[in-house]
């Protein structure tokens, strides 16, 4: 072996335990988080809260879209339109079924 290939081994090793050390304290205060969480979903999310959350969801993405769009964005004002209440939709029904 030579020097380069040890230390390419030394390197992996130290990568190895790097993520092991992280994977026990994921694993050790992951597990209560991820309780406490899910515990807040029980319940579930109606249509009313679904809507609000896809509201501002969509509202997001498209000053996103817009922002990204740059100097088309006029001519394609129209079509954000239709697409935004196509996203809106889309968004509450997947919320209102996931949560």
């Amino acid at each position: 072996m030579g020097i380069r290939e040890r230390s390419d081994l030394g390197i992996l090793g130290l990568l190895l335990a790097v993520a092991l050390v992280l994977a026990l304290l994921v694993l050790t205060f992951g597990a209560p988080v991820v309780h406490e969480l899910a515990s807040l979903f029980n319940e579930g999310v109606g249509l009313k809260a679904a809507a609000v959350w896809s509201f501002f969801v969509t509202v997001a993405l498209f000053v996103l879209f817009a922002l990204v769009a740059g100097d088309s964005l006029i001519g394609e004002l129209q079509f954000m339109f239709g697409a935004f209440f196509s996203f809106f939709a889309l968004i509450w029904l997947l919320i209102a079924w996931v949560f």
